[in-house]
């Protein structure tokens, strides 16, 4: 027969029910039970409690441990450490020793008023517990040295450990969720595109094969050139650049529709605005003309901005400290023109500038940097493809505003996008845009698509496109085209910008870059 006890536990609010079974044997004893049920805290929910004199349990890392008495543990959860107050004099000497920068250790103590300045509460350990040593000496981040973001870098598993990283990551973190959030809110269906291809999206050729085919003795055809029929998918395959070709089938049928996923690049720029692995946001949206998908960037680029800034206000402020701090010793030419909340209060309350490539190449040609030839790259003629210099002049300098630049040449575009009518030739144009911001020039690109069967197999065939790999995606001009626009949005560059960082490879955990994969 089995009775049925309940009992309310003062630090945990769950109604607990305990089994008897056969009138003698308890499933468990209640200390037993409380002690598998009693969680620890997260720091940052302990650092906004305003109930002391109560008992809890907090686990993290130790940051620093001073005089044999005072821990500073932190959690992830926020920047902040929390104060553990050691009783040095009855905790053993082997403990002590233990408590060292890096360490993982779980506390069990009295939240009770800070003495000390800095903090409003702290704990009063009763019970430490090591659960991880780290060897003082050996351990690589040191929060008195100072590392630099170079060293970091080379300690990518590690650097989280730093409050500038551990900043970065909430804010990406937080930034990833007001993707999600923005377009599920908006009726969008997300969607999986393939990390492997056999399509190349953006015509650079500049890819990541895939293949199961061995180096030594590679099948071969008659003509003396790889036989892919051999390979596993039986024909020759990438990684992605782009999962837009296939979000446009999904626009197709299921009218709004977006995907976020890594994209590769097997591009040999090693720069500090390059990643041969990286995330892209790209929506595709049916009916949308280019005006409508300018609209939809622009409201999209504020929202998650002002989400970011709302949940991460703290981290922000922390980030933009440390940018003030770092310019300091910089030239004041090569200073931000205004601090990090400045800049995004600036995207948020100003109105995205919508200019024509045409007038932006008139306002560059006669610009006093292009006339002076302070340009690294001079604007002598339309066509020109604009270069971050360019794109950052106009924003910061000529408009003092976001820049969504349309209707570029059609010779430096890809071959998807619709082509305008009544140009004039030499001079074609598509309805493409990009979306300048300060600091950092082109965050997002994007365009009409061509609708137009014939336009589109002209242009694939101009550019060399072979119709038979894409046959799939020609299928969405046979059977139902319709007018649709979509924009692609590196989610680093996103990143990069909010958190005010100046090397693409600080805002993603492990960056992939030439000559590059550690971790």
């Amino acid at each position: 027969m089995q009775y049925k006890y309940t009992k309310f536990l003062n630090t945990i609010k769950y109604k607990i029910t305990f089994l008897k079974l056969n009138n003698s044997h308890y499933i468990c004893t209640l200390n037993e039970f409380y002690e598998k049920m009693k969680k620890h805290i997260r720091i940052i929910d302990l650092l906004e409690n305003t109930k002391t004199l109560q008992e809890v349990n907090a686990k993290g890392w130790v940051r620093t441990f001073r005089n044999n008495q005072f821990i500073a543990l932190n959690d992830g959860s926020t920047l902040n450490n929390i104060q553990c107050v050691v009783d040095f004099e009855n905790t053993p000497e082997e403990t002590l020793k233990r408590i060292t920068t890096g360490a993982a250790i779980s506390v069990v103590g009295t939240l009770v008023e800070s003495q000390g300045a800095g903090q409003k509460v702290e704990i009063q350990v009763s019970k430490l517990e090591i659960l991880g040593d780290s060897d003082a000496e050996k351990f690589p981040i040191q929060p008195k040295n100072k590392p630099s973001l170079d060293f970091l870098r080379e300690h990518a598993h590690l650097r989280t450990r730093t409050n500038l990283f551990g900043a970065i990551m909430r804010v990406r973190s937080t930034l990833s969720f007001a993707v999600h959030k923005y377009f599920q809110e908006k009726g969008f269906v997300y969607v999986n595109t393939p990390i492997i291809t056999g399509s190349d999206a953006e015509g650079a050729g500049e890819m990541f094969q895939v293949s199961a085919l061995p180096f030594d003795n590679t099948p071969r055809t008659e003509e003396g050139k790889v036989n892919y029929k051999e390979d596993f998918f039986g024909k020759q395959t990438n990684l992605t650049v782009s999962g837009q070709l296939e979000a446009e089938t999904y626009a197709m049928s299921l009218g709004q529709v977006y995907t976020f996923g890594p994209t590769f690049r097997a591009e040999n720029s090693n720069t500090s605005r390059h990643l041969a692995e990286f995330w892209m946001i790209e929506p595709e949206v049916a009916f949308n003309d280019l005006a409508a998908n300018m609209d939809l960037a622009e409201d999209f680029i504020q929202n998650v901005i002002k989400y970011t800034m709302d949940k991460c206000s703290e981290d922000l402020k922390f980030l933009e400290n440390r940018l003030i701090e770092e310019e300091k010793n910089k030239p004041q030419a090569e200073r931000s023109e205004m601090p990090l909340l400045e800049k995004l209060n600036f995207v948020l309350e100003n109105n995205f500038k919508r200019v024509s490539y045409t007038e932006a190449i008139d306002i560059l040609k006669n610009s006093k940097p292009n006339k002076n030839k302070k340009f690294q790259y001079l604007i002598d003629e339309w066509g020109a493809d604009l270069q971050s210099e360019h794109e950052r002049f106009l924003v910061e300098k000529h408009f003092k505003c976001p820049v969504i630049l349309f209707d570029y040449p059609a010779k430096i575009k890809a071959f998807y996008m619709r082509l305008n009518d009544g140009t004039e030739p030499g001079k074609e144009t598509v309805r493409a845009m990009d979306i300048l911001f300060p600091g950092i020039g082109e965050i997002v690109g994007g365009s009409q698509r061509e609708e137009r069967l014939d336009v589109l197999i002209e242009k694939m065939k101009a550019l060399g496109i072979d119709e038979e790999e894409l046959w799939w995606y020609l299928d969405t001009r046979r059977f139902g085209s319709a007018v649709h626009s979509g924009f692609g949005l590196g989610f680093e560059r996103l990143v990069l910008f909010v958190t005010g960082m100046t090397n693409i490879r600080d805002v993603i955990p492990f960056p992939r870059t030439p000559d590059n994969a550690e971790f």
